[in-house]
């Protein structure tokens, strides 16, 4: 697990209630909207996605560096993409830089200054989980150097949410996970040999994201959620707020079975899950694959 999970049940408890009363009155609608059609894609759509090559920056997620999307990144340079991972200030190889002034701007900057002073252009920009955060606000900087934007069991934010508002929760101060303007959370184990997790700027979590911008919204976008095995893709879209904002937006919506950090588990399927998304076009209803 990483960020998500770990906020979402550090502040489930505050939320519960209001929750539960609003799931009550918009379940079904949701489930209608997201879960109403699922889109076919042709061998031919297929074989066009594998043809073409791309310039991908993967952005990673909490704690975590481009180490972790090291795999991933191979396989889409092997398929003859360009591929850049970037890695955000504090975090990964940039541990050095590591403080608890680090906040989710600077990490925008981190991507945004990758595309600028690469001079990339059409670029299909990810994120994972907290990286969510991170490529809202690159997008709404600079929507005219994106070409599709990949939300990977990420976080979608609506403008001037930051990620404690996105679970509809205060931030859990008190939280051990949570102290001395870290998150410290259990996969976080220092003097680990890279390349490892490390703690994460608390201001990261609560600075909200600018999402006003009309060419970042017109943007292709694809929200993948991970699913476990063990559960449905019906369970997880009655709770996912994110995968709700998207269907809400017109994205097109995908499932890949696995864990949070899929990536990890299976590098060569989200590569290929990451290539085809790319074909994706915003709908007024949004659409479901699943692989």
């Amino acid at each position: 697990m990483r960020i998500l999970l770990s906020v979402r049940s550090a502040i489930d408890h505050a939320a519960a209630v209001a929750q539960h009363e609003l799931m009550k009155i918009t379940t079904s609608r949701l489930l209608v909207s997201i879960l109403a059609s699922l889109a076919f894609v042709s061998p031919a759509v297929h074989a066009a996605a594998a043809d073409a090559k791309h310039t991908f920056v993967l952005v990673h997620g909490a704690t975590a560096g481009a180490w972790e999307w090291k795999t991933t990144g191979r396989f889409l340079t092997n398929d003859g993409h360009t591929v850049y991972r970037a890695t955000l200030t504090g975090l990964g190889e940039r541990e050095h830089l590591n403080g608890t002034d680090v906040d989710l701007r600077m990490h925008i900057d981190d991507v945004v200054n990758l595309i600028l002073y690469e001079d990339l252009r059409d670029v299909v920009l990810t994120g994972h989980s907290y990286g969510g955060m991170v490529i809202t606000g690159v997008i709404d900087r600079i929507p005219e150097r994106i070409k599709h934007v990949v939300y990977l069991d990420a976080a979608v934010p609506d403008d001037g949410q930051s990620l404690w508002d996105l679970f509809g929760g205060t931030p859990p101060v008190s939280d051990e996970r949570f102290k001395d303007g870290f998150m410290q959370v259990p996969w976080v184990k220092p003097g680990t040999p890279p390349p490892r997790s490390v703690k994460h700027s608390i201001k990261c979590f609560n600075q909200p994201v600018n999402y006003r911008n009309p060419a970042a919204m017109a943007l292709p976008a694809t929200y993948v959620a991970f699913v476990p095995k063990d559960k449905s893709a019906e369970e997880r879209a009655k709770t996912d707020k994110s995968w709700q904002r998207a269907a809400a937006r017109g994205w097109t919506i995908r499932t890949f079975t696995g864990g949070h950090v899929a990536q990890q588990e299976d590098p060569r399927g989200v590569a290929t899950l990451i290539e085809e998304s790319v074909q994706d076009e915003n709908n007024a209803s949004s659409r479901t694959t699943s692989r």
